[in-house]
């Protein structure tokens, strides 16, 4: 089933569950994770670290829904760096039962509308305009944003007037 078909049973199951009442997505902060015994027996598999794909390239025919959630480009859940603390996106599915389930393959479909990109990320439109809005800022005020602002495309160099 290709990314646009997923898209619209995705759609659809949303639509059935405005009338349910949605589940919004779960954060669990990392000091409550102090408290959490992980040591039920799971062991570092150094094979299966192996199968881990590495590259878009390894992974970009792989399995669907992707069964690799520690991949910092799956959807079902985001690690905050900063803080440490784990947002689980769909806490009402278990990750196989995803439609979409890689951003990668979000941006392979080409352009989406804020409204599928809120579909795909359990959000709404409205955060989604807000995120785009406070990434593009960021953009606009790195160091290689206004150094191309101060040069022309054509290569003619000109400074912009400071007042």
């Amino acid at each position: 089933m290709d990314l646009k078909a997923r898209l619209d049973q995705m759609a659809a199951g949303r639509a059935r569950e405005r009338h349910q009442g949605k589940r919004r997505s779960r954060t669990i902060a990392a000091r409550r994770l102090g408290r959490v015994d992980f040591s039920d027996g799971i062991q570092w598999d150094e094979e299966l670290e192996a199968l881990r794909p590495k590259t878009r390239a390894d992974c970009k025919d792989g399995e669907r829904p992707c069964p690799w959630v520690g991949c910092k480009y799956h959807l079902w859940m985001d690690v905050n760096p900063k803080t440490g603390s784990i947002k689980i996106n769909f806490p009402d599915i278990e990750p196989d039962e995803m439609a979409i389930s890689c951003v990668l393959d979000v941006a392979d479909m080409g352009p989406v509308t804020l409204e599928e990109v809120g579909q795909i990320m359990n959000l709404t439109r409205e955060r989604i305009r807000q995120l785009e809005a406070g990434a593009s800022e960021k953009i606009r005020t790195t160091k290689l944003a206004v150094e191309y602002r101060e040069y022309s495309i054509e290569g003619k160099s000109y400074r912009r007037d400071p007042t």
